[in-house]
């Protein structure tokens, strides 16, 4: 029920008693301290107390308590709002029984609710009492000075007058039909019309269309003697058509028998505290630069849409400026901000319809949302009006720039998916149009979206499975095409995923390459090569000379520790550099200039052979390969397609022949990808090709199998 259970009785008392007095101190005139006025209140405490546990309810004893109050100088109508609150919340824990049944429970609290009844009767006979105690004194002084009688009269109605009308909150009385019968002047000037015009309203009058149906429920309980007193915040309307917002506190007050008589409103003007929580959540919820809601008021209102019932749909477009980055650069970020509540008028202009809306997520990115029975075509028609509204240049500081944006739609019914889900979904399609070229809009494809997220997935788990050990190599046997001998091997990095098995390098190499950590794992890739190749060369003297071939991205051509690191490599497993070779795509070679080109000059040097990966497929000078530290070209499978078949392609054969004729004049030899067929490793051999790789020969395996195919002729 409350208070110390294991305090007494009397520290019980004089713990209400302190809670008391710091509820009232503050609103009493008196000249004692507030452990004193505490001390004051402890026998009243104590009368409450036996009010409490009294078999009959003695309302003299009750009365009494709330007499004492005026004569201890509490005479502030406030006084009398908190000594009842505190006697509602804490009489009964600190000064009824401990542990009483359920039954005894609810008759102490009907016992409270009583005291209190009898408690404001008190306080207010007893206010009356002083007030005519005090005239009574002054017509008794009239006897014998007329000027002291008016005087003492004087002073008496001016303390009434100080309780009432002096009060900093706004006070009134009314009857129990609602008719106003007195009312202060704090009350008047927070309505801000006359006297006489609230004089003449009814309370239940004054209602307000943003009233809860709560307030006047508990109105009606309190007036028909059900409810002793209700707090809650309430606007009223003013004359000027303002709104005046208060925190209202309505209290029954009963006569000497504790029958309802009046009903007392305290107020407490809370318009401009409103008035400041909404412009903060206002700058909480819009964009400071557009003025449009931000990302936390469109996410409460998709998630309020998605949670819409059976039927409902939604469709969203996500906007990203195409280029924008090149603008704020160019221009400066000014330029840029204007640019941005440029773009936010004409996106505001596109969503005007019921169940539209359009948000500034951050940066340059945007998000517009309708609602309703058919926003399949709603939404496409949306994204059209944007596009559309984008078209047209926009000027800053005498320039016009060229607006572009791509925009990711996502539409559906609502209850399906999350915020999070959709947001992410509109995301990967914006970026999708963003890809695509820009400058359009993409609708979410399901299928599209889970590739986007295993991308996502993949890429960020790549740092911890490098850590891991989940790269493996399998490695594709380099046959010799005039006596069919292996005499090297291609490193083919794999990625053995805990949940997505076996991931060929097309899967994650692309994704290490944007990330960086594709410098890592090559080098980690060189390494594990090299060492594979000496134990081959260990354990199989007899099989000859054998190279490895690794490839190397475009960023670890960049990489300045790349010559450093190949001949750490090379030294540490004592594998002479002739046994390495290093394969470059040509389309990382495409006008490389000197300095690009000098690490594989300097690897050349050393004896590291270079091949030129996938060539035929970049559009390179032919007679540009004089100039690249290149021994291999290794020709694109492209060109060797049209020869599986019977005669083979008579124009393939002419191109293959002459880029041998070529490469072989320049001293280069030539490898042939992509070898599927018996018929193709003839043509190629014919041809004067050297060495191939392929299915034909064998696909990528682990290292023991490869050099069984060695030792037993590769060509069977």
């Amino acid at each position: 029920m409350g208070g110390d259970a294991s305090a007494g009785p009397e520290d019980r008392v004089r713990g209400f008693a302190t809670l008391w007095s710091r509820e009232i101190f503050p609103l009493t005139a008196t000249s004692l301290t507030r452990h004193e006025f505490e001390a004051e209140l402890v026998p009243l405490v104590r009368r409450l107390r036996t009010a409490l546990a009294s078999r009959v309810l003695d309302r003299a004893e009750a009365q009494a308590v709330g007499a004492a109050l005026v004569d201890a100088h509490c005479t502030d109508p406030e006084a009398l709002t908190q000594t009842l609150d505190v006697v509602e919340t804490h009489l009964v824990g600190h000064c009824g029984e401990q542990t009483p049944t359920a039954e005894r429970a609810a008759e102490l609290r009907s016992r409270c609710a009583r005291i209190q009844h009898a408690m404001a009767a008190g306080f207010a006979a007893a206010l009356r009492e002083r007030t005519r105690a005090e005239q009574e004194a002054i017509s008794r002084a009239a006897l014998d000075a007329r000027s002291a009688v008016a005087e003492a009269l004087h002073a008496s109605e001016a303390k009434f007058r100080a309780v009432f009308h002096g009060a900093a909150i706004g006070i009134g009385i009314a009857d129990l039909d609602g008719t106003i019968l007195e009312v202060n002047e704090t009350m008047v000037r927070m309505f801000g019309g006359s006297r006489q015009q609230l004089l003449k309203r009814k309370a239940h009058q004054l209602t307000h269309p943003e009233d809860a149906p709560h307030i006047w429920r508990m109105y009606h309980e309190l007036v028909q003697g059900e409810r002793e007193h209700y707090r809650v915040e309430k606007a009223y309307s003013r004359p000027d058509g303002t709104a005046l917002w208060t925190n209202l506190t309505v209290s029954l007050l009963r006569d000497a028998d504790g029958a309802p008589q009046y009903q007392l409103a305290l107020m407490e003007d809370v318009t401009e505290r409103r008035l400041l929580n909404l412009r903060l959540r206002y700058e909480a919820t819009h964009d400071a630069l557009t003025g449009l809601p931000n990302r936390t008021l469109f996410f409460e209102r998709l998630e309020k849409v998605l949670s819409a019932g059976e039927g409902m749909r939604f469709g969203l477009c996500y906007l990203d400026l195409d280029g924008f980055k090149t603008i704020n650069d160019s221009l400066g970020h000014a330029a840029g901000d204007r640019l941005l509540v440029e773009v936010a008028d004409r996106l505001q202009a596109c969503a005007t319809a019921p169940g539209e809306m359009v948000a500034r997520l951050g940066g340059d990115e945007f998000v517009a949302l309708t609602t309703g029975k058919d926003t399949e075509a709603e939404v496409d028609e949306l994204a059209g009006r944007i596009m559309h509204a984008l078209a047209t240049p926009i000027r800053i500081d005498g320039r016009e720039l060229t607006v572009r944006g791509s925009v990711g739609i996502v539409e559906g019914p609502a209850a399906e998916r999350s915020p999070a889900e959709v947001l992410r979904s509109a995301d990967i399609t914006m970026y999708r149009a963003k890809s695509a070229g820009g400058n359009r809009y993409e609708l979410a494809d399901p299928e599209a979206d889970a590739r986007a997220i295993t991308r996502h997935g993949l890429t960020t788990a790549l740092p911890a499975a490098l850590d891991r050990g989940e790269f493996f190599i399998e490695y594709q046997p380099l046959v010799h095409l005039g006596d069919g001998s292996v005499r090297g091997a291609e490193a083919l990095v794999r990625w053995l995923h805990p949940q997505h098995g076996v991931l060929g390098p097309d899967r994650f190499i692309p994704l290490a390459e944007h990330t960086g950590l594709i410098v890592p794992l090559g080098r980690w890739v060189l390494e594990e090569s090299v060492r594979q190749a000496r134990v081959w060369q260990d354990r199989y003297e007899e099989a000859g000379a054998f190279r490895i071939n690794v490839n190397l991205s475009p960023m670890q051509l960049t990489h300045p520790g790349l010559v450093a690191d190949t001949v750490d490599i090379l030294e540490r497993f004592g594998l002479e550099p002739d046994a390495l070779c290093l394969e470059v795509t040509e389309s990382a070679l495409i006008g490389a200039d000197d300095d690009l080109l000098k690490p594989l000059r300097r690897l050349s040097e050393m004896g590291v052979d270079i091949a030129l990966d996938d060539f035929g497929t970049g559009y390179s000078n032919l007679a540009n390969l004089r100039r690249l530290p290149v021994n291999v070209l290794k020709l694109d499978r492209s060109f060797t397609q049209g020869m599986q078949q019977f005669p083979a392609d008579p124009v393939d054969l002419k191109i293959v022949e002459g880029i041998v004729s070529l490469a072989h004049s320049l001293d280069l030899s030539v490898t042939v990808e992509g070898v599927e067929t018996g018929a193709q490793a003839e043509q190629l051999r014919h041809l004067g090709c050297d060495t191939a790789q392929g299915w034909y020969y064998a696909r990528p395996g682990p290292p023991d199998r490869l050099h069984e195919l060695a030792l037993a002729d590769a060509t069977g």
